[in-house]
């Protein structure tokens, strides 16, 4: 083979190679000539050719496989076809690049939300085709995008549910998108709305209602979570609702709400509630605790549960309301005490009449009762009636009354040294009964008064001095020391017991002085009896003398100075006589005074408690129970029996003193027996006793006597009958006494008249029927405790018979019964020379026996002629003030009140419209006589009713009211119909 043709196989090896796309083919250039050349220009071709390939594969694989836009072939100088070839690729790959950045541009900005951007590019075929496609797809993107954005905002945003996209013309992905954003606007609207509609029924309390809409994926899930919630809310509602049911209406505390499978939120309301309840349980229980407590009377609990709000405040209030109750109960335990004690003290002092026994019963009781470790009691002495009035404190020093320790409590004085003493004035007991105020010294000093022992000594601390006064005199002091400052109670109680001891202790002097009076008369009557018996001795022995001197007529001499001295000594003794028989007669006044002074004292106080009592025992407003009605029945009926023992012994002392006069007149018997019928009869009944009241025909028609007296006479008889007997009956009868009956002392009397009272009765001994008529006997010991009463009426009732000209008698079998006769003249032979009814001692019986006179001026009103009527009340008593005004208010009056007389005369000034004065008559200052001489001193009152209600019921009293101008007299107590018939009678109609 020639070298041309192994050139030419070489090339032809080298364009194969090119052909095959080996570009690293290389023909060998040593050749020379030809072969050289064509090497070194195929190698030259080759090498643009792979330099071109390599810029153009760079090229595309930056453009086509990296994505590296913008990417130019650079070449070395080339020209023809590799120029063009080379050209042709960098324009090729600028168009692509500016066309793909463009459709990237637009990509990018609908990628980012931007659906404003358009290709705008040049592009030919199917970048054309690719633009205008991306351009319409950017287009529609955009409606689709604001059809779905308007849908989303009116969904999302507006809440306006039900929206749908609206998209036209186009098909395919973009019309299944819409479709699909319709059904998701659709599903997303129901199911919203069932949604909707489920909490809005939760919210109003409705919680069967459930999401019952199809739905998927996390909304089937909110669907699920829903119904999950409403199905736990309605278990929850349902327990809380039990609970609440249970706590607030049922009342079954402790109640726990159990709602299953919650967690979160309902689990910590459930647990809340439950909280709630079992705060409520405790604090409600430990409230009823505390409440039921208290309903037992247990005031030491308190409610200490925890509580805050409205709870907190009840709380508060429970515990104020039984702190308040605690302390309230402990004032009345006080007060129990201190009355508890003052009566316990005073019962113990009733019926004693020695004021020294009194003083150490009171020195025993007092100081361990207050604590005291040192008493003394003080008794004044040589005051007028054994005490000291404050008038007197400022008398002399050796004529001031003294203050004798007379009993004492750990007292270490030496007994042989005597009793202390103390002039008013003197010391702080003196200086306490001067002033009639309490000392109180609290840190005594060391040694002051120290209280002995056995085993030791002690200084108090605390020291009280206590006078003793009633009615402004000072009667004695009280002083008393302690290791520990007095407690407040303690006090209170001293000074309540000092004012009560005060009462005593003058009750006692009162009593006392009596006592020593009537000892006094009883010894001058001894003396006096004894000395007429020397009197009459001694005329038998005158008249022995007188015999003598017949016989022995040479003694004349002699006998007649004997006789003559003698009649002096006669003439002394009648003159002793004479003064005995006044001290007598003073002591009889003394006597009659302190009687009368004792009734006005007694009757003050029991005007006002009968009237109350009668008020409270008829119960008009009906506001007490029936057992208190009876308390207020039984204390009215204590009262009345205390009014008749007041009588009875006023009556007593008038027999005993002589001054029961009686005022026989023409008396109908019949009227009397049916007095006696009418005022026994509801007795007898309401014991359950047969009670008949006779007379014999014709008996008793000219019987002359004292009516008052025998009507006096027969109640005794009569209600002494109905007392002591229980089964059986009473009768009455009257009849003219058989001449073989009548006593010894009556025959020659003329007419007798029986009054027979028979009983059925307990009956008395026979050993007995004489003691009956002495006064405060009742036969045996076993009847005063048995049937009560004073023992008074048969005394007094046969005193007066004897007044009356008559006597009593009594026969008795012990258990069958009993048989008192009044035997009484028909007519009494001493009336001759009597006065007639209507002097004092007539005005006397009939305030005793509770009628008035009759008035001046008196015309009858109607019952309504009190209403609205004004009464001026004119009394010092506040118990006696405020009973009237009860009774006058219930009758419809109005009522102003004076407690003295010149403030009574300044209402009348006042009050033009007062239509009737109660006067009370024994008042401080201007008493009720000055007060009613000053009102009919005032011309405008000249003619104005002045009643006068008062306890003074001595004779004369009455007389003396009238005389001073009263227009009517009412003895205290009076019954409220009894003065309100009074007042009717001088009320003038209007």
């Amino acid at each position: 083979m020639d070298e041309t043709d192994r050139t030419l196989e070489q090339l032809l090896a080298g364009l194969m190679a090119v052909r095959d796309g080996n570009l690293d083919t290389r023909l060998p250039e040593d050749a020379g000539g030809l072969p050289g050349n064509i090497a070194a220009v195929f190698n030259g071709m080759v090498a643009q050719l792979s330099q071109v390939t390599t810029e153009v594969t760079r090229v595309a694989q930056e453009v086509g496989g990296e994505g590296r836009l913008g990417g130019q072939a650079r070449v070395p100088p080339v020209g023809g076809v590799w120029r063009e070839l080379t050209d042709a690729v960098n324009s090729m790959a600028d168009n692509l690049t500016s066309q793909v950045r463009n459709i990237s541009q637009v990509a990018t900005a609908v990628a980012r939300g931007d659906l404003t951007q358009k290709i705008r590019v040049d592009a030919r075929g199917e970048i054309l085709e690719l633009k205008e496609t991306i351009n319409t797809m950017v287009e529609r993107l955009s409606s689709f995008a604001e059809e779905v954005t308007r849908v989303a905002r009116e969904v999302g945003t507006e809440g306006n549910l039900g929206g749908q996209a609206t998209v036209h013309g186009v098909s395919g992905t973009w019309m299944d998108l819409t479709n699909n954003v319709n059904s998701m606007a659709d599903n997303l609207t129901n199911q919203v709305r069932n949604i909707a509609q489920v909490t809005t029924a939760v919210a109003e309390g409705d919680l069967t209602r459930k999401i019952d809409v199809d739905a998927r994926g996390e909304i089937l899930e909110l669907k699920t979570t829903i119904n999950t919630m409403v199905d736990q809310l309605g278990s929850f509602a349902a327990e809380v609702t039990r609970v609440a049911r249970e706590v607030g209406s049922e009342g079954r505390l402790g109640g726990q709400a159990e709602v299953a499978d919650v967690s979160g939120t309902w689990r910590r309301l459930t647990e809340n509630v439950n909280e709630l309840a079992a705060n409520l349980t405790g604090q409600v229980r430990a409230i009823a605790e505390v409440t039921s407590a208290v309903a037992r009377g247990d005031l030491t609990r308190t409610v200490a549960v925890e509580a805050p709000g409205e709870v907190g405040e009840l709380k508060d209030n429970i515990n104020s309301m039984v702190e308040s109750l605690r302390a309230t109960t402990r004032a009345n335990e006080e007060k129990d005490w201190l009355k508890t004690q003052l009566a316990r003290i005073s019962g113990g002092i009733q019926g004693r009449r020695d004021l020294t026994t009194v003083a150490r019963l009171i020195m025993r009781e007092v100081p361990p009762l207050v604590h005291a470790q040192y008493g003394c009691f003080f008794l004044a002495l040589d005051g007028p009636q054994g005490a000291v009035g404050a008038e007197q404190a400022d008398r002399a020093e050796d004529q001031a009354p003294e203050l004798v320790a007379i009993a004492s409590y750990g007292l270490p004085d030496d007994p042989s040294s005597g009793p202390r003493r103390f002039h008013v004035g003197q010391s702080l007991v003196g200086q306490a009964a001067a002033d009639h105020r309490v000392v109180v010294v609290d840190e005594l000093p060391p040694g002051y008064a120290p209280v002995l022992t056995g085993t030791g000594s002690a200084d108090p601390s605390s020291l009280i001095v206590l006078p003793i006064v009633f009615e402004g005199q000072v009667l004695g002091a009280l002083e008393l020391a302690s290791l520990r400052p007095f407690a407040p109670l303690h006090r209170d109680f001293l000074e309540q017991f000092t004012e009560l001891l005060g009462v005593n202790v003058s009750s006692l002097t009162a009593n006392a002085r009596t006592d020593e009076l009537l000892e006094r008369s009883q010894l001058l009557t001894a003396e006096l009896s004894a000395r007429s018996g020397e009197l009459q001795a001694r005329q038998r022995e005158l008249q022995r003398s007188n015999a003598e001197l017949q016989d022995k007529a040479a003694l004349l001499a002699d006998r007649n100075r004997d006789i003559e001295r003698k009649n002096h000594q006669i003439e002394q003794a009648r003159q002793e006589l004479e003064e005995r028989a006044q001290e007598l007669a003073r002591a009889s006044l003394y006597k009659s005074e302190f009687l009368a002074n004792m009734s006005h004292e007694l009757r003050t106080p029991l005007n006002s408690l009968l009237i109350l009592a009668q008020l409270l025992a008829q119960n008009p407003e009906g506001n007490l129970t029936e057992k208190q009605a009876d308390y207020a029945a039984v204390i009215h009926s204590a009262g009345s029996d205390l009014l008749q023992l007041i009588n009875d012994i006023l009556d007593l002392s008038k027999v005993e003193a002589g001054r029961m006069d009686v005022h026989p007149e023409p008396v109908s018997l019949q009227r009397v027996l049916d007095y006696v019928d009418v005022t026994f009869r509801p007795v007898a009944d309401e014991r359950g006793l047969e009670f008949t009241v006779s007379g014999a025909p014709s008996a008793g028609e000219g019987l002359v006597t004292d009516e008052a007296r025998l009507r006096q006479v027969l109640r005794n008889l009569v209600s002494n009958a109905l007392k002591f007997t229980r089964t059986g009956g009473v009768s009455l009868r009257v009849q003219a006494a058989g001449p073989q009956e009548v006593p010894h002392p009556l025959r020659g009397a003329g007419p007798v008249l029986a009054f027979r009272v028979v009983d059925t009765g307990i009956g008395i001994a026979a050993e007995q029927l004489e003691s009956v008529f002495d006064a405060f006997q009742q036969g045996d010991s076993g009847a005063d405790r048995a049937y009560g009463g004073t023992g008074l009426g048969l005394s007094i009732s046969r005193e007066v018979s004897k007044l009356l000209g008559g006597t009593i008698t009594a026969e008795s079998t012990m258990g069958q019964g009993s048989c008192f006769t009044l035997y009484l003249p028909e007519h009494d032979g001493r009336a001759q020379g009597r006065p007639a009814p209507g002097g004092a001692e007539a005005e006397e019986e009939d305030e005793r026996d509770g009628s008035a006179p009759a008035p001046r001026f008196a015309p009858q009103v109607d019952d309504e002629g009190l209403r609205d009527r004004t009464v001026l009340l004119v009394d010092d008593d506040t118990r006696n003030v405020f009973a009237l005004t009860e009774v006058l208010k219930s009758a419809g009056m109005q009522v102003l009140t004076a407690d003295n007389g010149e403030a009574g005369i300044r209402l009348l000034a006042a009050h033009p419209e007062v239509d009737l004065v109660v006067m009370d008559l024994m008042m401080a200052g201007l008493d009720g006589y000055a007060t009613t001489r000053a009102i009919r001193a005032m011309p405008r009152l000249a003619e104005l009713p002045v009643v006068v209600v008062t306890a003074k019921a001595m004779p004369g009293d009455r007389a003396e009211a009238l005389a001073a101008g009263a227009s009517d007299y009412v003895v205290k107590p009076v019954a409220p119909d009894r003065l309100l018939t009074a007042l009717r009678t001088w009320l003038t109609p209007r």
